[in-house]
């Protein structure tokens, strides 16, 4: 898997890396988002672990923004083959889990669109430490505010909300930077055999599918903490650094 797990060498132990596969219209990529979240909050090592978030679009052919007049409903079902009402209870269902996880998701309402540019600012976020603030601003603002993610005004002016540079971030959405990081998150996916999100993947060895249960996510932090690779203590000796040789 691409990426280093960072370290913390004065106690020779290594950071728990997590790698999360999600897409920001995907409801139950935010409740798995959630469902993370209020385990790490009573996991005793939660400073201790690194998450990453990998992009994953669930309709690379969507349009930058449909046209036609299309409910979320009407689309559902002729996507399922199924009748409306079941389309509706399909939909009632995702709002009621999110409910439960404490988000307001008001998924009658969303405009669907292509998440591509998307993912490329969440990566140059990545690289300025706002990467997470950023996801949930983005999931928030496509899944409860309604607005449409594809729109490149609107990832600047997200971008901008949570504390990223303005005009950098409209450098970012006007030119193609990060399409290969894009690409290369899509392409490592197939190779793990992924196919739906939310994919979590821990200590680069440990696979779990879907929005599980805060209590499972526990249950496979722990897991991943034990087993995680640990750095064995050894003599120090002479060493070059930035600052020089001594």
């Amino acid at each position: 898997m691409a990426g280093r797990e960072s370290q913390r060498y004065g106690g020779c132990v290594q950071k728990l890396r997590l790698d999360v596969w999600s897409d920001i219209a995907c409801p139950w990529c935010y409740i798995g988002k959630r469902h993370l979240e209020q385990a790490l909050e009573t996991f005793e090592h939660k400073d201790e672990v690194e998450v990453v978030w990998r992009a994953y679009e669930l309709d690379p052919s969507a349009p930058k923004q449909r046209t036609e007049v299309t409910s979320n409903v009407e689309r559902l079902a002729k996507k399922y083959r199924v009748p409306e009402a079941q389309a509706i209870a399909m939909i009632d269902r995702v709002i009621g889990a999110g409910t439960a996880a404490g988000l307001d998701l008001k998924l009658h309402a969303t405009k669907s669109g292509n998440t591509f540019d998307a993912h490329r600012v969440l990566h140059w976020a990545l690289e300025h430490g706002k990467q997470d603030v950023l996801k949930e601003r983005m999931m928030k603002a496509y899944m409860t505010e309604g607005v449409v993610i594809s729109d490149l005004d609107v990832l600047v002016a997200l971008a901008k909300d949570v504390g990223l540079d303005e005009a950098e971030a409209r450098a970012v959405v006007d030119s193609d930077r990060y399409t290969a990081d894009v690409r290369a998150d899509e392409d490592l996916a197939r190779e793990l055999g992924i196919t739906g999100v939310p994919f979590f993947v821990l200590a680069n060895k440990i696979g779990v599918s879907g929005a599980q249960p805060v209590e499972t996510m526990k249950q496979v932090l722990e897991k991943a903490w034990a087993e995680r690779v640990q750095l064995e203590p050894f003599a120090e000796g002479a060493a070059c650094g930035p600052d020089g040789c001594a």
